[in-house]
């Protein structure tokens, strides 16, 4: 049965809006499991209780809808226990990379405004040294353990209660990009983007059924792996196995143990897993896969043809980022323009730009501009420089370089600031590491100039 066939109890369109669409499936399918990981296991209706009597405890704290609350950690029930409780409280949820020091994390959770600090005491540390940096705090809870001035988070949160709320509000998140040029950047949207094109593409090629199940691979820090590997599984009511860390024999393993349909990649764990002995493969059976996405880096030509090779014509690609985006390629398109990122999704404008702005001719390599009206407007949270830094009217750019063919599909070269000149030639790092990467010995590669 096919899961839009369900019956609903609560009116899911209703139920989505206000951010209440686990307690929708919760409803539907209570022991269904929602979370697996090493750090415990929830069914929907686990979930989805712990979720309310979450928003209950920060509101008692004196959150209020549209407060920030900053996330730190690890891939863990309790991460998608605050990602729901947010989403339906009115929160703002920032999530925080915990390989940070705690002086870049405390810059983050200030910068954020964040009155909730929810962290894994496997990073206690960090977190007490960061939340010292943010007076704002109101709530500090610690997940797992103890963090010097936090009140444990099991504590606060069970003895709640644990129905559904009367008056959920939608939330949000914002996202911090990497900040490879200084502080990180939060991206912000004043208003909520209606659904984007890429998220119509993915819906479509994912094709959820009753009983798929969802291997999330990377930190949920990231945007990727928590957009499109947790929430997006999660809200079609698709159970999620988290890893701690990645591996790539573990990540066959549980694909066979839990019969994976679904899951989100880099090029470099497909890359490793390619590396694996052909008797190491033959001992998994992946048959289960559908619908392998992948992200985030450029995918060399090998790795990709390679892995379609093995795993079937069941991988497919995104080209998009913290700010926005949408190109899509399926693993057929690709197989016929090799090395493609994809072609834009409806109602996304790709353009490439030479150093004056200017539309350049096809096969000419420039800086890849986006435009998505209907995604609405970003901006960069209390950095209007860097906001009109990444504009050019009403196109923005991530700073990669790249070309779009005489078909409309798009090629990307690299980034504009790791560009070589050497005797006034453009010299592009992605395209030598692509070179090394073909080596049997070679894991990975990093080109850069001296």
């Amino acid at each position: 049965m096919a899961i839009a066939e369900a019956t609903p109890r609560l009116n899911r369109e209703d139920a989505a809006a206000a951010g209440m669409i686990l307690a929708w499936h919760a409803a539907q399918t209570p022991d269904r499991p929602a979370i697996i990981s090493g750090q415990g296991n929830r069914t929907f209706a686990e979930l989805n209780a712990k979720a309310n009597r979450l928003v209950r405890a920060l509101r008692k704290a004196g959150l209020r809808a549209g407060d920030a609350v900053a996330l730190m950690c690890s891939n863990r029930p309790e991460f998608a226990e605050t990602l729901a409780a947010c989403q339906r409280g009115g929160f703002r949820m920032t999530p925080l990379n915990w390989h940070l020091k705690g002086s870049e994390v405390g810059y983050i959770v200030d910068n954020c405004e964040a009155k909730a600090f929810v962290a894994d005491a496997r990073f206690a540390a960090s977190a007490a040294e960061a939340a010292a940096m943010s007076p704002a705090l109101i709530a500090k809870l610690a997940i797992g353990g103890t963090i010097e001035g936090f009140l444990s988070y099991d504590d606060a949160v069970d003895v709640e209660e644990a129905g559904d709320l009367a008056d959920p509000v939608m939330g949000s998140q914002m996202m911090y990009t990497s900040g490879t040029t200084g502080h990180p950047k939060g991206v912000y949207r004043k208003q909520a983007a209606p659904i984007s094109p890429l998220l119509v593409k993915l819906m479509e090629t994912a094709a959820f059924r009753d009983g798929d199940m969802a291997l999330v691979t990377g930190p949920l820090y990231h945007a990727a792996p928590l957009a499109l590997n947790l929430s997006f599984p999660m809200n079609a009511g698709i159970g999620c196995v988290l890893m701690d860390r990645w591996d790539a024999e573990e990540t066959l393993r549980l694909v066979e143990d839990h019969a994976i349909t679904h899951t989100h990649v880099v090029p470099t764990m497909l890359h490793r897993m390619l590396q694996l002995s052909e008797e190491t493969k033959a001992k998994y059976d992946t048959s289960t896969l559908r619908w392998i996405l992948h992200g985030a880096a450029p995918c060399p030509a090998h790795v990709k043809e390679n892995s379609i090779a093995w795993f079937g014509p069941v991988i497919f690609e995104y080209y998009a980022a913290t700010e926005g985006g949408g190109i899509f390629v399926e693993a057929e398109e690709w197989l016929a323009k090799k090395g493609t990122v994809g072609k834009p999704l409806p109602g996304v404008i790709v353009e490439v730009h030479d150093d004056e702005g200017k539309p350049v001719k096809p096969n000419a390599v420039g800086t890849v501009y986006f435009k998505a009206p209907e995604q609405g407007r970003f901006e960069y949270f209390k950095a209007p420089e860097k906001t009109d830094g990444a504009y050019r009217g009403d196109f923005y750019t991530m700073g990669d370089m790249g070309f779009i063919d005489e078909d409309g599909f798009l090629f990307l070269t690299g980034r504009s600031a790791e560009v070589i000149i050497s005797g006034g030639v453009n010299i592009y790092p992605a395209e030598i590491d692509q070179e090394i990467l073909k080596h049997p010995a070679v894991a990975d590669a990093a080109a850069g100039g001296v």
